[in-house]
Order: structure tokens, then C-alpha cells, then sequence
């Protein structure tokens, strides 16, 4: 296994190029795409892909036009979540929200645009794989970004603004909103790597249990943290009435249940058959989630 720098430096250089080779984008529509996309940032669920499929044997080569069709994937959610007909955000990773610099209807464009470049880029790659276990990737990305998944949550989060938050619905919107994003790398990893279906399984359980930790600990920090930090605006979750894991937890609850669902995904790491996987980027990525700042 390598350094998680390692695996975020190829998903770097490999961004840069991956737009480009889909063809001629029209100009005012690749800046828009490129400012997001290039803003920076931890490259979590990129790395996770590379890291799961390193971990079972895979081809990094393979995998790595799935990773960065994730990180346009995401980057496309937070260009949208930033939206004034969404989370209405100034700032995202210390800069201004892409609406701010490109108005909102090129935002709107520049998040559709990632999104598909996104699905091309993972269906490109399976034509070229000719092996099922590169559609099966690409499913279950789709499936997890989609109408089912991280589209659900958010749907559900946007429609519980200031209701009395109950567990059932802010776990779903954890589980879906976030958690889904987070599982989807470490699923299709696996799966481009060739895993046994028992092996894929305890990889969703533990990218399950670190997603949610995840945001509890987003949740935390939206009322701990140091925007400089973040490079977002804080306590706006708490202001626009979101149901979070601190609505309904507490700050003292939330830590505590952050701490239990890393438990959980490290349970998951030590339940997979293949014994002979060497866990510890995982387990140690997920451990440090307790402590993030950012």
C-alpha cells in the first residue's frame, strides 16, 4: 500500500488531462468546470478507490478513470449544494462558490457537464476493459450518486428543513447524502480489482460506517471547527434548520456515535475473508476521521 499522498498526488496528475480527452468542451464551460474541479481538497473518495483496489490486488492504471469520475462527481454535488436554491454558500474551499464567479446558470452547467463527463469517462473505460467487473464498477458509482443514493439524501435533507429531526430520517439523509459517496469507492474498487462478493460486502460495511462518521464529524465541526480551516462559512446547518447528527445527538451524542460507527468500519476490515489484504491504510484512514479538522 502506498501513502495516502501517493494516491491523491496520480489522482492530481491524472485530473488534469482526463476532461481534456473527452474532446472540445466549449471554453466559458471548461473554466467553469476546471475552477471547482482544480479548488483542491482532500481527494477522499478518489484515493479510497485506488487505495481499496491497491489493497486487493488490482491495476491502479485500470482504476484511476473511475477515481476521477468520482471527484467529478463530487465536485459537481458541491457546485450544486452551493447553489442559492440549495445551501446558498459564498465559499467553498477558502474561494468563491462557482455561481459567484460564473453566475448561477453557468454553475448549473458546470455541474451537469462534470456529472456527464463523469459517466463517460467510467463507460469509456469498461468499453475498453471488456470484462464485466468494469460495468459492475461503473453501476455501482452510478447507482450511489444517483436517485437512490446521494440524489435520495439530498432530496430528503432539503425537504426536512426545520422539522423536529427524528433518527430514521437524519440517518437516512447521512447514509445517502454522504455515506453513499463514500461507500461507492470502496465498492467499485474492489469490484475493478476482481473481489469475491463476501469481500465487497464487508468493503460497503466499512465504507458505510465511515461515511456516517464522516458527516457526524462534518456536523460537529459546522459548530466546533475553524472556518479558516474548513473554508466554508460555519453554523449555517444549524441556521437554516438541517436535520443533523447534532439536532438530534447533541455535540457530546455525535462524538460518541462517531466513535462507534469508526467501530464499525473497522470491524468490517477485519471481517474480510482475504486475510492476506493488508488493511491498515484503511483502518488507520478511517481512525483518524475522530480527528479531522477540515
Amino acid at each position: 500500500m502506498r501513502p495516502y499522498q501517493e494516491y491523491q498526488q496520480m489522482v492530481e496528475d491524472a485530473l488534469h488531462g482526463q476532461l481534456a480527452s473527452l474532446g472540445e468542451i466549449p471554453a466559458l464551460l471548461l473554466d467553469a468546470m476546471d475552477y471547482s474541479l482544480k479548488a483542491g481538497g482532500k481527494r477522499l473518495r478518489p484515493v479510497l478507490l485506488l487505495a481499496a483496489c491497491d489493497m486487493a490486488g488490482g491495476s491502479l492504471e485500470e482504476a484511476l478513470p473511475y477515481a476521477c469520475a468520482l471527484e467529478m462527481i463530487h465536485t459537481y454535488s458541491l457546485v450544486h449544494d452551493d447553489l442559492p436554491a440549495m445551501d446558498n454558500d459564498d465559499l467553498r474551499r477558502g474561494k468563491p462558490t462557482n455561481h459567484k464567479v460564473f453566475g448561477e446558470g453557468m454553475a448549473i452547467l458546470a455541474g451537469d457537464g462534470l456529472l456527464s463527463a463523469a459517466m463517460e469517462l467510467m463507460l469509456r473505460q469498461a468499453v475498453r476493459g471488456g470484462e464485466m467487473r468494469f460495468v459492475r464498477a461503473a453501476e455501482a458509482i452510478a447507482r450511489r450518486c444517483g436517485v437512490t443514493g446521494m440524489v435520495a439524501g439530498q432530496t430528503v435533507d432539503v425537504t426536512s428543513e426545520g422539522k423536529t429531526p427524528d433518527e430514521d430520517t437524519v440517518r437516512y439523509i447521512h447514509a445517502h447524502k454522504t455515506a453513499d459517496l463514500i461507500t461507492a469507492p470502496i465498492e467499485a474498487g474492489l469490484l475493478l480489482a476482481g473481489a469475491c462478493a463476501e469481500d465487497v460486502q464487508s468493503g460497503v460495511e466499512y465504507g458505510y460506517g465511515l461515511g456516517m462518521a464522516f458527516q457526524m464529524v462534518d456536523d460537529i465541526l459546522d459548530h466546533e471547527g475553524d472556518p479558516a480551516l474548513m473554508g466554508k462559512t460555519l453554523g449555517k446547518d444549524a441556521a437554516a434548520g438541517k436535520l443533523t447528527w447534532v439536532a438530534l445527538r447533541g455535540l457530546e451524542g455525535a462524538h460518541e456515535d462517531a466513535r462507534k460507527a469508526v467501530a464499525g468500519a473497522v470491524d468490517a476490515l477485519h471481517g474480510m475473508k482475504n486475510q492476506n489484504w493488508d488493511i491498515n491504510f484503511l483502518e488507520t484512514l478511517a481512525q483518524s476521521t475522530i480527528n479531522r479538522v477540515q
